[in-house]
């Protein structure tokens, strides 16, 4: 495995001095998780943004010009209204439901743009790309930005996604794990070297070195809601999709900060990131009609990404993925709404996001950016929550964060519900056992010579 003693001894910083510093990262973690990391935000409850950047068919020349410009004025409008974060996602080869194969490179741009919003990966795809670009790519932005950058740590949608990079999609949390032993800790060595089942790693100076110290703040994508308790067990924030009802928010943020306290297992000598975050639908309006008139497709974010887990990969350009919405929608199921869509009036939105507020969720990440959405209903969308709902939650201060630490510290014991009757997943996963077949990454996610080639 990895050699620390060494990298210390060749580099900068002394064996004592790093021993001193794992010493108190660890008790600090456990202890108060928010010391080492950077000062919450103090709301008790943030909004973030969400960008998939979809893109469903017609498309004109331009349409992807188009795509992402507006949505770097989306995010500058949110930054100026008061909006916590913006996150953005990463996927690769999933026409019309994502357009978004280089996060890093648009929230670079966007913080060129923007003064106080946080800009979230949501995340990036650890299976798919090689560590030290991982490293390179997020301490970069975390000095463009000014130390604004929320690290998202995820494992890949869809065999359409992986299997162009020689990954099977049953490995793929394996390859996870071993990609997160290799990449966090070069944010906080000056040297690193590794050498796991999946990648290898030379000693190596991986720089620049992020402005947030040790590191960004971590989360991982929760697309399957018992998810929310292995990031909790890792513990790192959990992203996750839209609570059905009252009584499941508070199921699984019980769940979540019962397994945070109680089983907490690192994957390295990272800082904790103890935060519930979900995605919802969005769209505010006059009146919950006009809402939904607006946000007519939003609910295409669902059904393209179950297309392709359940019917994929498809050749390019031979699907129209929004000809298939449009008649899935004439269905029972397309016509179907849960009920907890924050879709609506603000008096609407503001009834259901109280109930979140109640379950002691840390931030709900509005999904505005949807199907067909036009940018004109969505920054007026944004305007108006912004004037007449985010407020109220924005004023409440520090009753969250003293809620956690009280959590966290033992003085307040959860009860233990059952998250079986609201569990569901919102994409595929995995029917077969990980192959735990070793391949030698060292030269990169696209070179593994011990692999076999997977079509």
């Amino acid at each position: 495995m990895r050699n620390a003693n060494t990298s210390a001894l060749m580099y900068h910083m002394s064996i004592e001095a790093q021993l001193a510093f794992f010493a108190l990262s660890e008790k600090v973690s456990l202890r108060h998780p928010s010391i080492l990391a950077p000062k919450p935000l103090g709301h008790l409850m943030k909004f973030g943004i969400f960008y998939e950047h979809q893109l469903p068919r017609d498309w004109q020349h331009d349409s992807e010009h188009r795509l992402l410009k507006n949505s770097l004025a989306q995010i500058e409008l949110a930054d100026q209204l008061g909006f916590d974060y913006a996150w953005e996602v990463e996927h690769h080869f999933l026409e019309e439901y994502s357009h978004s194969s280089a996060p890093e490179v648009f929230l670079a741009a966007a913080s060129q743009r923007t003064k106080n919003i946080r800009l979230g990966h949501g995340i990036v795809q650890m299976t798919t790309n090689h560590p030290a670009r991982v490293a390179e790519k997020i301490a970069t932005l975390d000095l463009v930005s000014d130390g604004r950058v929320e690290l998202g740590l995820g494992e890949g949608a869809s065999v359409t996604e992986l299997h162009p990079f020689n990954l099977r999609f049953r490995d793929k949390r394996d390859v996870w794990e071993d990609a997160v032993r290799c990449t966090l800790p070069m944010f906080w060595n000056h040297g690193w070297e590794y050498d796991g089942e999946f990648f290898k790693f030379p000693l190596r100076a991986v720089v620049p070195k992020p402005l947030q110290k040790p590191h960004p703040p971590l989360w991982v994508a929760c697309s399957q809601l018992d998810t929310i308790k292995y990031a909790a067990h890792r513990g790192m924030g959990s992203l996750c999709f839209k609570f059905v009802s009252l009584d499941a928010a508070r199921a699984w943020v019980n769940a979540y900060y019962n397994t945070f306290v109680r089983d907490l297992e690192k994957l390295e000598e990272y800082q904790t990131n103890p935060n519930i975050a979900v995605v919802s639908g969005f769209m505010c309006a006059a009146t919950d009609d006009e809402a939904w008139e607006k946000a007519d497709g939003w609910t295409f974010f669902q059904f393209a990404l179950q297309l392709y887990n359940k019917e994929g990969p498809f050749a390019p350009g031979s699907m129209n993925f929004w000809e298939r919405y449009q008649e899935w929608k004439q269905t029972p199921a397309g016509q179907k709404r849960s009920g907890s869509e924050l879709i609506g009036s603000p008096d609407t939105i503001r009834q259901r996001l109280l109930e979140l507020e109640q379950s002691n969720v840390d931030q709900v990440i509005l999904l505005n950016q949807a199907g067909k959405n036009t940018h004109e209903d969505i920054c007026s969308s944004l305007e108006l929550f912004a004037n007449e709902v985010m407020p109220e939650f924005h004023a409440r201060h520090g009753e969250q964060e003293a809620w956690k630490a009280a959590v966290l510290n033992g003085e307040i014991e959860l009860e233990d519900l059952d998250t079986d009757p609201y569990n569901f997943a919102a994409r595929g996963k995995p029917t077969l056992p990980s192959s735990h077949d070793k391949k030698n990454a060292i030269s990169g996610v696209v070179g593994r010579p011990e692999a076999q080639s997977i079509s």
